[in-house]
């Protein structure tokens, strides 16, 4: 069911790599607005960091002070003040919370806002190339890291970083050769630092990839349950999901070693140095060049400085993983979409329908240039209100052609005109105002009926008497009265991708939702294969009414859907080799005898299924 894992990865960009700051000052942006709160919660964090330093402070006059001379009254104010910085810190800790909690929840919703718009905007092209798994994972996953990291990973790590120097400048002017050994021995940490990011760069990316290729295969296994059931191969898309998912279990466990390597760093390098200073700490008291309260306070100061030398090792790896959301991230933002609306667009007045093809080439991007254009040379005329019949074997580019009239692909060469504009000249809202498709994979939303069908009517309320009436209009063109029968009517809602539906249902519905749109020329991608024989009847007879004011475009895999059309158009090898009336080919064209002797086959094949069953 799924590919291999490393097969399924999103087109790489051959742009050079980004340094890590350069990459996360991307994100400033959409993070712009939530600077000053975040600014704050450093502000309160660093507050709470300088007031734990305090404390130190307060301990050497303590036992510098009445602990050594017996003044016991002087102990209590001090434990006193003691107790007062605790509570101060965790006053500051509680307001860094405050502050930063809601502005990381901002920037993910601007960002994830900012993703979806640009999804829905970048052409069909890009959505073949992009598996639905990672386009997933980077609106989910990368995008909660990226927000985890502006609330908690960015503070701390700005923090941490400043509470670390002032620390350390706090030990070396106390005793410079205590703060010196504990500054050499913090040398090892950031080295390995150094090389830890490099490191863990590749394999964050790569395990961030495999997350994604394993939403796809879960999204891939889903959908096509019933495929994988009817075949019995629940078992073989399980294996291959096992597959995925242990590659991505060893690129975990290779980032936890990784992780692990520099926490052993982190976590021994402290610990020789407290074991060096306390034997320094000790010479230097007996030899009257430190006080007890000094050095009481040098190991309390150096205890606070602990858990920000130790978080360094997290923050930095959740640093580089956020690198490595926010690359993701952007591989989709900074795709340059090749489909866009005129500078100086045009507009039709008085739309007529006329549609005309002139010299239209097209090849698929990834088609290898020894091949020749799928569509070479593609000349047609289809005049309003008529409807033209696209007939041409399996392959030929039927769909591809119907697909280029509404601008999901543009044309690698040649023009589309509608009413002498050219398509491009349009913005592509007011071109699909004027053009409207069914295509023979009918897909619906998780909506109600109503919503679905009134999908391309934004200019009226769905609640409104005139949507009841454009919809009532629409079913029963489509034969869709099977609606009413649903437990809440047009309000049922359909389901996922209307799944819950029969074949022939949501064609039935896809159809409807193409009536309603009203628009001047009509598009259908064969939006009757799925129907069987009697209904199909039904509907083509509804549709000679509507297409009868209308310009329509229709690709027929049906002898019986070639008999809607006025005139036929011929598909063979990327041109149109022939136009006429289905009489007239019959009698001059033996490639269209033969096309249409092969779709009578396969409509016979089908009504000898319906008499079985």
């Amino acid at each position: 069911m799924s590919a291999p894992a490393g097969h399924q990865h999103p087109p790489q960009e051959s742009a050079p790599p980004m340094s890590t700051f350069r990459t996360l000052m991307r994100i400033f942006p959409f993070a712009k607005s939530a600077l000053p709160r975040i600014v704050l919660g450093m502000v309160a964090a660093l507050l709470a960091s300088l007031v734990a330093l305090a404390i130190p402070q307060v301990l050497r006059w303590l036992v510098d002070g009445p602990l050594s001379t017996g003044d016991a009254s002087q102990v209590w104010p001090a434990a006193l003040l003691v107790v007062g910085l605790g509570a101060a810190e965790a006053i500051f800790i509680s307001l860094r919370r405050w502050f930063v909690l809601t502005p990381g929840t901002h920037v993910e919703a601007k960002m994830r806002n900012g993703l979806y718009a640009q999804l829905q905007d970048l052409p069909v092209g890009f959505h073949d190339r992009w598996p639905s798994g990672q386009l997933l994972s980077r609106a989910v996953s990368d995008l909660n890291l990226i927000r985890r990291w502006i609330s908690f990973g960015l503070v701390l790590l700005v923090v941490n970083v400043i509470t670390i120097v002032v620390g350390f400048g706090i030990l070396i002017v106390w005793n410079w050769v205590l703060g010196l050994i504990f500054l050499v021995c913090s040398i090892p940490l950031w080295i390995y630092g150094f090389i830890f990011e490099g490191k863990y760069s590749s394999i964050a990316r790569r395990s961030q990839d495999q997350a994604g290729d394993l939403a796809t295969a879960v999204e891939e296994s889903v959908h096509g349950i019933r495929v994988l059931k009817a075949f019995g191969r629940g078992k073989h898309a399980l294996k291959n999901f096992e597959s995925q998912a242990e590659q991505l279990r060893g690129t975990e466990i290779e980032k936890a070693k990784a992780i692990a390597g520099i926490w052993l760093w982190l976590l021994l390098v402290p610990d020789i140095a407290f074991g060096l200073c306390l034997v320094a700490g000790v010479w230097l008291v007996s030899q009257n060049q430190l006080t007890v309260g000094e050095l009481v306070a040098f190991f309390a100061t150096a205890t606070v400085l602990r858990f920000p030398v130790e978080s360094i090792g997290f923050l930095l790896s959740m640093t580089l993983d956020t690198r490595t959301a926010a690359d993701r991230f952007f591989d989709v933002m900074d795709t340059v979409n090749t489909i866009t609306d005129p500078e100086h667009p045009k507009s039709i007045a008085q739309p007529r329908g006329e549609l005309v093809f002139d010299a239209v080439h097209f090849r698929y991007q990834d088609s290898p240039e020894r091949y020749p254009d799928l569509l070479d040379g593609i000349d047609l005329r289809v005049e309003p209100g008529e409807t033209m019949a696209l007939v041409g074997l399996t392959g030929s580019g039927k769909s591809t052609l119907t697909a280029l009239t509404t601008r999901l692909y543009d044309v690698t060469g040649g023009s589309i005109r509608i009413d002498g504009v050219d398509i491009r000249d349009l913005t592509r809202y007011d071109l699909r105002k004027h053009i409207a498709m069914a295509f023979e994979d009918a897909t619906l939303f998780s909506a109600s009926v109503r919503e679905n069908v009134l999908l391309g009517r934004d200019d009226i309320d769905v609640r409104s008497a005139e949507a009841d009436a454009q919809l009532a209009e629409a079913l029963e063109i489509a034969q869709a009265g099977f609606v009413y029968d649903l437990p809440d009517g047009t309000e049922t809602k359909v389901g996922e991708e209307g799944l819950s539906l029969s074949g022939g249902q949501r064609q039935r519905l896809a159809l409807a939702r193409a009536v309603a749109a009203r628009p001047s020329v009509l598009v259908l991608d064969d939006p009757l294969s799925a129907l069987d024989v009697d209904t199909e009847a039904l509907v083509e007879a509804a549709l000679r009414r509507v297409l009868a004011a209308t310009t329509g475009l229709v690709v027929a895999h049906r002898p019986s859907t070639v008999m809607l059309a006025d005139r036929v158009a011929l598909l063979e090898g990327g041109r149109i080799t022939a136009v006429g009336t289905h009489h007239d080919l019959l009698a001059t064209s033996e490639h269209y005898r033969f096309v249409i002797s092969s779709l009578e086959d396969e409509e016979t094949e089908e009504l000898l299924q319906e008499v079985n069953l």
